[in-house]
């Protein structure tokens, strides 16, 4: 009986261990090679690999990237992928980040990152290298697209929603690229220098929100910060993330970012990828010779495995491998929603879309109509697409036999002008495209794109617009056409998806994650010291004026702006109340009413103001469905967290006291009402 209770005993203590207790009792009986062997990485058949320590039950770790990447189909369509990445088959080639970060839905976005997780873990991926957070700092930037936009608060929350709904399939998701990684220009070798308080304010909050939801990991960058490697810089690895946002996960290396031994091993790095150039036997020289202490490497391999314990790897056998199929049908269709839930209404004259049933002639010009579909961007997560719906097969699935549908790739003007004009409407599929690697030569649409919608618009006034697109795009045509559709490179389903909104079977909801200028003379960061730099130096010091925040400072009106996307159906706002509670936050309250006649979502923004900040600054946002003549009641609380700034002599956050206006629209610019009020 005494033995019996003995083992119960052992058996609850066990169970109350820390993921970090686990980790650390572990680490203490492994051997230095079999530490150093756990903090870089090495060949195999992922693009990262930590090999399997068998004789302690340590599982081979399996890094894989996941958030964009490129792959080509047959019959020269154009499509990069979104999925497991590198290259893998079998998979859901998913819409981009930034197409769901469109959809404002943090919901579905926690669906999006569950999907991705599950097919990763098929796979027998682990590490996933994802998601990319940096702040889209200037719409040429040439990963933008795989971003969650230009906002740090919309950021911080989609960040927490996709690292929860990642973790929740015992894989360990990876936050990158720590920090200020906001172009592809001279990406290697640029020194990315900001101020404190802009670095705590614009560039920090995805990462730290990622941290706060328990992110395993966290991948340093590229760069130079403040002219110090990004994976060896004592300021922002030491001291900010694991000191100030109390990260207890592991820092990994972007694959060749590492530049040294002890420098970066004592300045916060935990371990290098994709081998062990700084980190194998230099590492293990350099803890031997006592540049390196043994506390620091222990220190490396918990933080590793505390990642691992944390999500379950430890506790669960990982059966994947990279052959299995790990596409299903609820994914297909999860991929269908996301892409028609992503697109962003910007005009519709006349109330042109939806389509109508008068309409029996549709015209489908440009090579993103069927012959070249850009459905994604390139770079590090290619897949293979199982397939991609065009736009002109969806089209014609859903129209039905009673409306003739033609197609023209608009390669001669005059040709695709004389379709257009003999029909009752023509779509017009446009696109942009980007890739890791380098940056946008401009924001203009591909190809012979702009001059094929001039000369459609000429021909035909019912001409619409539909763009497939990188980041933010200049529309010099816009006047010249009835509507406007744009999607962020939607996925596999994108002419289900297309057909969805052009018909109406779908009411577009999706607001733009960035702010749409109308040239590229108009753009934050538009010094060339400022962007790409001078002398590998590109100096951040448009301080907080970064997306929307540089146009009401500057009083230019963009294109579209930030949070800019309309509806088939019309929303209605009142007076906004506000109410102080006694923790000093407060409670705000506006009715908001569908005055349209079919159903939508609407939603709203928060946008308090005080004179130490920006004019206006995103704090809330939420999304509601209404059906027809349906009112309700919005609430909205402002805590002290959302009127805080960086105090930079004190270096900490500080709430601000003084007077206050709360705003509340659908845009940065299309504020509905709003309420003065005083904190003391």
């Amino acid at each position: 009986m005494r033995i019996l209770l003995l083992v119960f005993l052992l058996v609850g203590y066990s169970s109350c261990e820390t993921p970090e207790q686990r980790a650390r009792q572990l680490v203490s009986t492994l051997t230095l090679d079999e530490k150093i062997s756990l903090v870089h990485g090495s060949r195999g058949s992922y693009v990262g690999v930590t090999p399997a320590i068998p004789r302690v039950n340590i599982p081979q770790a399996n890094d894989q990237d996941g958030p964009q990447g490129e792959s080509f189909l047959s019959r020269n369509t154009n499509v990069t992928s979104v999925g497991v990445g590198d290259g893998l088959k079998n998979v859901t080639f998913w819409p981009c980040t930034l197409s769901v970060i469109s959809t404002w839905d943090p919901e579905l976005m926690e669906q999006y990152a569950a999907a991705i997780g599950w097919e990763q873990r098929q796979k027998g991926v682990n590490i996933h290298l994802g998601p990319m957070v940096n702040i889209a700092r200037n719409p040429v930037g040439g990963r933008n697209f795989e971003s969650f936009g230009e906002d740090p608060h919309l950021s911080s929350i989609m960040a927490d929603r996709y690292v929860r709904g990642v973790q929740s399939n015992r894989i360990v998701a990876t936050v990158k690229h720590f920090v200020l990684n906001n172009q592809e220009y001279n990406r290697t070798t640029t020194s990315a220098n900001a101020g404190i308080r802009a670095t705590w304010e614009i560039y920090y909050p995805a990462f730290h929100s990622a941290v706060k939801a328990g992110v395993g990991a966290v991948m340093c960058s590229y760069n130079r910060i403040n002219d110090t490697w990004a994976c060896e810089n004592q300021e922002t690895l030491n001291r900010d993330l694991k000191g100030k946002m109390n990260f207890t996960g592991f820092v990994m290396s972007d694959w060749g970012a590492t530049h040294s031994t002890a420098k970066a091993a004592n300045n916060g790095l935990d371990q290098e990828m994709p081998d062990g150039t700084y980190f194998g036997q230099p590492l293990k020289d350099a803890v031997i010779n006592g540049q390196v202490s043994q506390e620091r490497l222990d220190d490396m391999v918990v933080r590793f495995l505390t990642a691992l314990y944390r999500v379950g790897i430890m506790d669960e056998l990982q059966t994947g491998t990279t052959t299995t199929n790990a596409r299903n049908s609820t994914h297909d269709a999860l991929s269908r929603k996301l892409a028609a839930a992503s697109a962003v209404l910007l005009k519709n004259d006349d109330e042109t879309l939806p389509i109508k049933d008068t309409v029996k002639k549709i015209a489908i010009i440009g090579l993103d109509g069927n012959d070249r579909v850009t459905a994604g961007g390139g770079g590090s997560g290619g897949v293979v697409p199982p397939y991609v719906v065009t736009p002109l097969q969806g089209i014609k699935s859903r129209a039905g036999p009673d409306v003739q549908i033609t197609y023209d790739d608009g390669s001669d003007l005059k040709r695709a002008a004389a379709l257009a004009a003999k029909s009752d409407l023509a779509v017009v599929f446009v696109s942009s495209w980007s890739s890791e690697g380098s940056d946008r030569q401009n924001l203009n649409v591909q190809s012979n794109g702009d001059q094929l919608i001039e000369a459609i618009a000429a021909a035909q006034p019912e001409t619409i617009v539909h763009g497939f697109v990188a980041g933010a795009v200049v529309m010099p045509w816009h006047s010249k056409v009835k509507s406007i559709v744009v999607q962020f490179f939607p996925g596999q389903e994108v002419g289900n998806a297309v057909a969805d909104v052009l018909f109406g079977d779908v009411n577009p909801s999706a607001r733009l994650p960035v702010t749409f200028p109308i040239s590229y003379d108009q753009v934050p960061a538009e010094k060339k010291t400022q962007y790409p730099g001078v002398d590998n130096e590109a100096n951040y010091d448009e301080g907080l004026f970064v997306g929307y925040r540089w146009y009401d400072q500057k009083k230019q009106k963009p294109l579209y702006p930030f949070g800019h996307g309309l509806s088939y159906t019309r929303f209605k706002y009142g007076e906004a109340e506000v109410v102080e509670n006694s923790d000093g936050s407060f409670n705000f309250t506006f009715p908001v009413a569908n005055a349209g006649k079919r159903s939508g979502a609407e939603m709203y923004l928060s946008y308090p103001t005080s004179a130490l900040e920006p004019p206006r600054v995103l704090r809330g946002f939420e999304k509601v469905q209404l059906e027809a003549g349906q009112m309700q009641k919005m609430n909205f609380r402002l805590g002290e967290e959302d009127m805080q700034i960086w105090n930079v002599v004190e270096d900490r956050w500080t709430a601000v006291k003084g007077r206050f206006t709360a705003h509340f629209g659908s845009s940065s610019r299309n504020l509905h009402t709003k309420k003065a009020f005083n904190r003391n």
